[in-house]
């Protein structure tokens, strides 16, 4: 892969049948807090409906909400960690809407004075495939990111003809966040959604399960005519997986395109996505802000925020992935591609730099990882704290490739039996199944002269001109080493005797 890096998106990515797409996001993070936003209330998942709500979240007469710190706190590190301004003096407001799961009649949220304001998300797209594919730097811009009490929910699959309310979610804290519609196709947004989940996990604010809807977003998709108004938006709710993501703005993208080619206006929206149709239906129409009547809830004071606090909690941050990959690049002399793909999770990174300490070899630890351990763990749809290699076991592994002990191919066979049997170690497998590579250069000088005699006709032809006869006296030589030559040696030793 060509990775060079460029600044701007090549125009024939801008369009889709003539028109050009424009996507703003809203992601709701439920906040990583052991109580709700306002009350004392637990927020662990999977309890029996109605078990998690006190007073306060069934907004019985006489309760009154309690700001919860921890959730303030955690807005403040994901503040600084996209470079947003942490307001001194922040306002709640009620946002009112009539909904059975929302018992006050009103959700309290933030609307004129967020507390994280601006900021920006950076990642790297891909463009293209194959040797002609390039890494853009994209940078998607935040509007805001403001704290709210999330609403209860609704159940209907277990009650024919009725509607159970399951108030167990309402109150929980929630960090919305808000993008410019900066983003120009289904694969920019999937990949502002994984860096953004990325962000909010690694700093540990949000646990990140979409299953769960601890990370919900929602996609605001319009298109337009190249340099006309922005386009009549529709919003599609809830996607709760990054693949679902890209199929549901793709087929809105289309089907808002085909709608305006056959002479019909966009109505604005809120649409739900099917995964089994791969389509999206009209809900609701969308709501305006006007539509909500904010207006400050009396019962909560400004949230004061001093920078005392801010760096405070500055401190005690986590060193940051962009952070991160910066030192990788530095310090280890990785590529930006191969630091930013280390650092997609802490787990990973501190998995790659444990190995490329104990071994001094990070272009090859990343190598492995990259490779052949990340696609073991894709196929066991499994995470890098499921692997069985250990990060010694590796740094072990590579640095028996890089003293010459073993070949690529004789590693892999290692990495296997480690895999199925992660207790032994690397020296001893080796050993073991005898993958020791011919490192002498006597024995090794044998095994090319009886290859050079057996096949004259190669020598011949590889004299004559033809490179290729070269690859095959040297699969001939592999072949007679049983695959233990060392490769170097061979084609070293094989052109100093074709000279």
């Amino acid at each position: 892969m060509n990775t060079a890096v460029q600044d701007k998106k090549p125009a024939a990515q801008l369009l889709v049948q003539g028109y050009e797409v424009v996507i703003g996001f809203e992601t709701h993070a439920q906040l990583s807090t052991q109580s709700k936003i306002f009350s004392r209330a637990p927020t662990a998942f999977g309890a029996e409906p109605n078990t998690q709500a006190c007073a306060v979240d069934l907004a019985l007469p006489g309760t009154l909400p309690v700001m919860n710190k921890g959730a303030v706190e955690r807005a403040i590190e994901f503040g600084l960690a996209v470079g947003s301004h942490i307001a001194e003096r922040s306002v709640f407001a009620r946002k009112n809407y009539f909904y059975p799961d929302l018992p006050k009649g009103y959700q309290i949220s933030q609307f004129e004075i967020p507390v994280v304001q601006g900021g920006a998300i950076e990642f790297y797209l891909e463009n293209g495939k194959g040797t002609g594919s390039v890494l853009e730097k994209k940078s998607v811009r935040l509007v805001r990111a403001h704290l709210e009490e999330d609403a209860g929910k609704s159940l209907h699959e277990d009650f024919i003809g009725q509607t159970g309310i399951d108030l167990n979610r309402a109150g929980t804290p929630l960090l919305e966040i808000v993008t410019e519609p900066d983003m120009r196709g289904s694969s920019e947004a999937v990949a502002y959604a994984k860096e953004l989940h990325k962000i909010v996990t690694w700093i540990g604010i949000c646990d990140g399960n979409m299953q769960e809807g601890s990370f919900r977003c929602d996609a605001n998709v319009s298109v337009r005519k190249p340099g006309a108004e922005l386009g009549t938006r529709r919003e599609i709710k809830n996607l709760n997986s990054f693949k679902n993501m890209q199929q549901a703005i793709d087929f809105e993208i289309r089907w808002q395109i085909e709608e305006l080619e056959d002479g019909r206006a966009i109505q604005q929206a809120t649409v739900l996505f099917n995964p089994d149709t791969g389509e999206t239906r009209a809900m609701r129409t969308k709501e305006d802000a006007a539509d909500y009547r904010y207006f400050p809830d009396p019962d909560l004071p400004p949230l004061m925020i001093g920078r005392d606090w801010v760096e405070r909690v500055r401190a005690e941050m986590t060193e940051l992935p962009r952070v991160m990959a910066q030192r990788f690049v530095a310090d280890y002399g990785l590529s930006d591609y191969d630091a930013t793909a280390l650092t997609q999770s802490r787990e990973v990174a501190a998995y790659f730099e444990a190995a490329a300490q104990a071994c001094g070899q990070p272009k090859l630890v990343g190598n492995w990882i990259m490779g052949e351990i990340s696609r073991r763990l894709n196929l066991a749809e499994a995470d890098i704290s499921a692997c069985p290699i250990t990060p010694a076991q590796l740094a072990q592994l590579v640095s028996r490739i890089q003293d010459g002990t073993i070949s690529n191919n004789a590693a892999r066979q290692v990495l296997d039996a480690l895999w199925s049997e992660p207790q032994g170690t690397v020296d001893a497998l080796i050993e073991a199944k005898g993958l020791k590579q011919i490192n002498d250069s006597d024995a090794l000088e044998k095994i090319v002269d009886a290859v050079l005699a057996a096949n004259p006709k190669n020598v011949e032809q590889y004299r004559a001109g033809n490179t290729k006869a070269l690859n095959a006296l040297v699969g001939q030589i592999m072949k007679g080493s049983q695959g233990k030559a060392n490769p170097q040696q061979v084609n070293a030793l094989l052109l100093q005797k074709l000279a």
